[in-house]
């Protein structure tokens, strides 16, 4: 019995010792520089994780592996290894991982960004491409974001009272995005043009910008060694709660409000809403149509409607200030195709190429996602001919791939008309120009994004003058997180366009 005991643990241990040592597979594991007992590589991320993981992966290639914690990581940064992921290995890479953000911010993960691959994403992309963000839906809806341009100049025109004035334009172009999503969504402005630009509207759009522009990393520390959880490390969880809290309330204000005036004035209220929309819904599907999906639904159009074209605004126009020809080449097309009689409005968009390619040369530049939301795998695959085993996170790296000196020609300078030469614009660029993602689980937003951010700037352009405030470091401008955002407000000198103050005047 006791020479039994011994020759199966024997076994035992053989077979650990082949899995960890001498199976093939693991031995064909992408390249990884050297691990930590526990924390594993998590010891290369303290700092700039961003910038720290591109020179990895300059160093170790295009298909990097690595361990956070206990958890095994992939980082890809290269046209052909973000083509293989997402075509051949579509499927399997297709979940997502459980988070902390997870957990606390995705109404229990009903949230269409973050819900697992599965039936309840397969509905919720459904309503999502085909209701809210298919093309008639947008030509629908195309009307409301003409309008909020319309109220977007009139404002900062008033604002500027026939002189030039020195403009917090982070401010201005957060006010245009949140009352044009809140339009969309509820009906109603959230700043008033009154307000807009005033202390009382400034108020409304930094507390805004505290529930929904928040620095909360997609994936952390807790995420990689859970005993950090455990302890309440750096109070994180904590102020992910109180960050959802308030945006629940937010959006329960908003639920609250609607039904409320329906009951005021009976059924006569029909606005073609997401939120008139969405209660339709429920009273025919209640029990897919929770509250928690309603509000699931409304958050994502909040967070991805308000936060990445306020941000893609601002950066094409500090990218614009700082190269006053592409300024005044855009200027020239817009003057050209539109003229200064009326303004510009989304019929226009397609007659107006360098706009599209400004805003995709920033895209390229300052993608407002540089690491892809994480992926996780479901089964074993092969990437690059490596083997990636199931059960790892995927992470791309849209930053290094769309400033890559072999994919791209000066990659580090703004250069518009590279994109007036790529036949078929962003479907021309193929696996190399990825800001909204690729494959099933890639932005469904990025029609709706792109005609406003398109409407937004080309509108400044069109019927302003503009002035630096300074002279700006665009390279040391950004934090190198997993997003990029400003620390620090837009300030530009605003002038209405000479030409244009008439038209202005009658809005």
């Amino acid at each position: 019995m006791e020479n039994q005991y011994y020759y199966y643990l024997t076994i035992f241990f053989v077979l650990i010792f082949y899995k960890y040592f001498f199976n093939p597979r693991r031995n064909n594991l992408p390249p990884s520089p050297l691990a930590f007992p526990i924390i594993g590589h998590l010891y290369l991320l303290k700092n700039k994780p961003l910038l720290t993981l591109t020179s990895l992966s300059a160093k170790y290639g295009p298909v990097l592996y690595l361990r956070y914690g206990s958890m095994p990581v992939l980082i890809v940064s290269s046209p052909s290894t973000v083509e293989e992921c997402f075509t051949k290995n579509d499927i399997i890479f297709a979940n997502r991982s459980r988070t902390m953000a997870g957990d606390q911010l995705t109404f229990n993960y009903t949230a269409y960004f973050w819900a697992p691959y599965g039936q309840l994403w397969r509905s919720l992309r459904r309503l999502t491409v085909m209701e809210l963000l298919s093309s008639n839906s947008l030509q629908k809806t195309s009307n409301i974001r003409d309008e909020e341009v319309v109220n977007f100049t009139r404002s900062l025109f008033k604002f500027c009272n026939g002189r030039s004035r020195n403009v917090d334009l982070t401010n201005w172009i957060c006010t245009f995005s949140f009352n044009l999503v809140n339009k969309i969504v509820a009906g109603t402005h959230l700043v008033s043009e009154e307000d807009a630009g005033m202390e009382k509207g400034i108020a409304m759009i930094e507390r805004l910008k505290g529930i929904f522009f928040v620095d909360i990393p997609v994936l952390n520390m807790c995420d990689f060694l859970p005993f950090l959880r455990w302890i309440g490390y750096k109070g994180m969880e904590k102020k992910m709660s109180l960050v959802h809290n308030q945006r629940n309330e937010f959006l329960d204000n908003l639920l609250e409000e609607f039904r409320q005036e329906k009951v005021n004035v009976g059924n006569r209220v029909k606005q073609n809403t997401l939120i008139e929309t969405l209660l339709s819904l429920q009273e025919s599907e209640p029990e897919f149509y929770t509250e928690d999906v309603i509000k699931s639904i409304m958050l994502v159009i909040f967070v991805t409607g308000t936060d990445t074209t306020s941000t893609t605004i601002q950066w094409a126009m500090r990218l614009v200030l700082a190269h006053p020809e592409a300024l005044h080449k855009l200027r020239a097309e817009i003057d050209i195709q539109v003229g200064n009689t009326r303004l510009l409005n989304e019929s226009d968009l397609t007659k107006l190429p360098y706009l599209h390619s400004v805003i995709n040369e920033t895209l390229r530049l300052y993608p407002t996602v540089p690491l892809l939301l994480p992926h996780y795998s479901t089964e074993d695959c092969t990437v690059g001919g490596y083997h990636v085993p199931k059960h790892t996170i995927l992470l791309v790296n849209a930053w290094a791939i769309q400033r890559d000196p072999e994919v791209w020609k000066d990659p580090n300078e703004f250069k518009p008309e590279r994109f007036e030469a790529i036949e078929g614009g962003k479907e021309g660029v193929n696996y190399k120009f990825i800001p909204f993602g690729m494959g099933r689980r890639s932005c469904p937003g990025a029609g709706m994004a792109t005609r406003a951010i398109s409407l937004a700037l080309g509108s400044l352009i069109q019927c302003f003058d503009w002035q630096s405030v300074g002279k700006e470091n665009l390279a040391l401008s950004y934090n190198s997180r997993i997003k990029i955002q400003k620390n620090k407000s837009l300030e530009a000198i605003c002038s209405p366009r000479s030409n244009f103050v008439q038209l202005l005047s009658q809005l």
